[in-house]
């Protein structure tokens, strides 16, 4: 299950869901307030295995917690802030040459 962080448009959950990615929101969660670290132990617990984000510091914050829990992935997205529509045809394109490929235990970039 992939967890979607409060900087992340509400429309990528319905992109994520059609490409048959079972997905949820921190907003939707209620863990719209938590810190980097805190979010990842609560996600994790929760039985998240992914987490999108566009915070480029979550890696760093959240690495103790990846560290306790190594089947957690993070995935930091480089698309630039845009209005919701834009970002989501820039995803769907970057999907379509390159499928988000997580790796447990780990802080990627993509695309």
């Amino acid at each position: 299950m992939w967890l979607l962080d409060v900087n992340l448009p509400n429309g990528l959950v319905k992109k994520l869901q059609i490409l048959g990615i079972n997905v949820d929101t921190t907003v939707h969660r209620g863990w719209r307030s938590l810190g980097n670290g805190k979010l990842a132990d609560v996600a994790f617990k929760a039985g998240f295995k992914v987490i999108l984000t566009r915070d480029r510091l979550f890696g760093e914050s959240a690495g103790r917690a990846l560290q306790s829990f190594p089947e957690l992935a993070v995935v930091i997205l480089r698309i630039p802030q845009s209005k919701e529509t834009t970002f989501l045809k820039v995803f769907e394109n970057s999907w379509m040459t390159s499928p988000i490929q997580p790796i447990a235990g780990s802080v990627i970039e993509w695309p």
